[in-house]
Parts: structure tokens; sequence; C-alpha cells
């Protein structure tokens, strides 16, 4: 009578090996594939805000939320835009940002969060991880630093739409950039707090996504993935220079970018 054949010891530890092996070679793999995904979700997240901001600015004759001076923060975008969103608070985050950090502390480049004026009086602590180029703002010059004329304000006064950021991956709910603004001399040294008037681009400029990029909604309502570096490249207010200091019409050389920027493509 013959007696099925077991595995022997030696053959059971080749096959660990090649399961370790096969592992060690496609969990990179994996891993790259799953980042990717979470960057399309982001991608897809940003397609929903721009019909919220069409929405938005559809009823609202083409202008856009007005900001954070306006009615103790009514003005700004978590709570301007509200009444489209409608409480699904996941689409504050991006799927690449989950972890919540506090101001100042490495790591902003994930979730972070802010008391906001709440719908029916008080507030409420909203956690999220997009940033709006206020510049698109319908207001007027704020701390005697920023130009009325700079404004955007609205939809219907915009040409090149496509090269006009309005939301996006972000430390901070908004942010001011400027073409003049300085990079993050390191990929954690943003911190989530307001800058003022000054490198506000920073907001933006963070590693979220593989490869130096980051998702961004344009004015046209379409979402695409923006290179660090093209962030300076941007049309983020009327007087915004598209070919700066940091860009290479404005003679930018690679050597010029903080180390961890160094190795990213250039624009």
């Amino acid at each position: 009578m013959n007696r099925k054949r077991g595995f022997t010891l030696i053959e059971l530890l080749v096959v660990i090996a090649i399961i370790a092996v096969l592992m060690a070679v496609l969990m990179p793999s994996l891993t790259r594939v799953r980042k990717q995904a979470r960057a399309v979700a982001c991608q897809a997240r940003l397609k929903s805000w721009g019909l919220f901001f069409n929405f938005y600015t559809s009823d609202h004759d083409g202008r856009f939320n007005q900001g954070h001076n306006i009615g103790g923060g009514r003005g700004l975008w978590p709570v301007a835009l509200r009444p489209y969103y409608q409480g699904q608070f996941d689409l504050l985050l991006c799927p690449d940002a989950t972890r919540e950090v506090f101001a100042g502390l490495p790591g902003a480049f994930n979730a972070t969060s802010r008391e906001f004026p709440a719908p029916g009086g008080g507030t409420e602590t909203l956690i999220f991880s997009y940033g709006i180029n206020n510049w698109t703002n319908y207001m007027t010059s704020d701390r005697g630093a920023r130009l009325e004329e700079w404004f955007w304000k609205s939809t219907r006064t915009s040409t090149h739409k496509d090269q006009i950021p309005v939301f996006g991956d972000g430390t901070w709910h908004d942010a001011w950039p400027r073409h003049t603004d300085s990079p993050p001399p390191t990929d954690i040294s943003v911190g989530s707090g307001n800058f003022g008037t000054t490198d506000e681009m920073q907001q933006f400029a963070i590693p979220r996504h593989a490869n130096g990029t980051i998702n961004m909604l344009f004015m046209d309502w379409s979402a695409r993935k923006v290179g660090l570096k093209e962030l300076w490249t941007l049309k983020w207010h009327r007087a915004f220079d598209t070919s700066g200091p940091w860009t290479t019409a404005g003679l930018a050389q690679p050597e010029d970018w903080p180390r961890w920027m160094r190795r990213f493509s250039d624009y």
C-alpha cells in the first residue's frame, strides 16, 4: 500500500524562502500602487470640490466666498460651502493625509484642525487637509499688504482658468502665495500656522504625493497633479509673475532649491 509522501523540512524551508523573496520583491510595488490609488482618490475628491465651488459661484453670480475677514469667519470655505458638501466630512481629507497634527509640529503636511463657526451657532472643530487660494476670494485688500486688484473674486472675469489654482493639498485652510515666496527649507518645516503675507506658497509645497507632487483644483474645475516646483508657474493672483525667480524662465537653477526638492522636475 502506497503512503502519501509529505514535504520534508528542507522543502518547506525552500518554499518559505521563496515566498519571503516574492514578498520582498512585491511589497514595494504594492505600496507604490496603494499610494497611487490614494492620489487618484484625492483627485476624485477635488473634482467633487470643483462641483461644490461651481455650484456656489453659480448661486452667487460667479463670485467666490468672501474670505476670513467677513462675518467672523463665516466667509471661509469650510463654512460658506457647507450647504453643498452637507456634512460629508471625509471630503475634507486627502486619503494620504489622515493623521491630525498640531500647529508648528513636524508632519503638518498631514491633516490639521481648526474651529469654525457652526451652522446653528457657536463653533465646531473640523479636521481638514485642503486649502484654498485666498486670491480667489471675493474680498477687498486685507491687512494693508494685499491689493484689491490682485484678487480674482469671480469666475466671470478670468481667462486661462486652467492655470488659476483654487483649492488643493495644503497644510492650512488658506494661503496667499506670491511669486517671490521661498520654498520650504525641509520637507517637514512648514507647520500649520498662518504666515501672514510672505512665504505662504510653503502651505502648498508639501511632499504629500509621489515624485514631489500635490493635487490641485483649477478655476475651470479640472483637478490634476502639480509638481511642487510647478507651483511657482501658476497664476495665483492677477499680478503673479509666472516667470519669477523660482522658475526656469526666471533662470532658477536646480541647486537654488532646498536639497530635498532638487531631485524634482523643474518648470
